[in-house]
């Protein structure tokens, strides 16, 4: 299943818009802010898929029953990119777990993708929700749950990105054989020749921190 958020007119069009703008991209404080802006509107999205259970609250004046989360999720984090976008899930799941993978690409006649950190906490039958803001190829992500299941096999599992582009989406669909969800704020038009999404914003952890030697 994929769920695309703009494809409804929201507040989280105007995050995106801004972080696509390279006038605006120019102010690196500000292309973070936006992306854990973006973040947190897609924690609340995520939300409403979640499993709850009720739980009795007592109030000054009464008692009320209320759904809360029933289980906290584990919310992982695709260095460096994805750093800002994390920080929005995590304020809205204040009780998650995290987890953290280190990802880069090896440049050459066909990309791959590297993996050099994994600090996760145990996986088994919780739900996992992996933030990078880029869904480009898909290899990155499909990387990082093959890594991530070495803590155990999740019940659920989300996959969140602010723009994607339908190759990735086409090479998840391929290579993950089991149940998942993906959420992304903009589905794209394609990857360029460089593998970068058109019409895209260009490298977000570059964006976000400075461009990398």
């Amino acid at each position: 299943m994929i769920n695309i958020l703009n494809h409804q007119a929201s507040i989280a069009n105007h995050f995106l818009q801004e972080m696509r703008d390279k006038d605006i991209q120019k102010d690196r404080s500000k292309f973070r802010h936006n992306l854990k802006k973006l973040g947190q509107v897609m924690a609340y999205e995520v939300s409403k898929s979640l499993n709850y259970k009720k739980e009795t609250v007592e109030t000054p004046l009464a008692k009320m029953e209320v759904e809360v989360l029933g289980k906290n999720p584990v919310i992982v984090a695709i260095l460096r990119a994805s750093m800002p976008f994390f920080d929005g899930f995590m304020d809205y799941y204040d009780k998650a777990d995290a987890a953290f993978i280190g990802a880069y690409r090896e440049e050459g006649d066909d990309i791959s993708i590297k993996l050099d950190y994994l600090a996760a906490p145990e996986l088994e039958g919780r739900t996992l929700i992996i933030v990078d803001p880029m869904l480009a190829t898909g290899k990155s992500l499909i990387a990082a749950y093959n890594q991530l299941i070495s803590k155990g096999l999740p019940s659920e599992i989300h996959f969140v990105s602010a723009v994607a582009a339908p190759e990735g989406i086409e090479y998840i669909a391929a290579h993950l054989k089991t149940n998942y969800t993906i959420w992304v704020a903009s589905l794209d038009e394609k990857l360029n020749e460089d593998s970068y999404i058109v019409p895209g914003l260009g490298d977000a952890g570059d964006l976000s921190f400075g461009v990398k030697s």
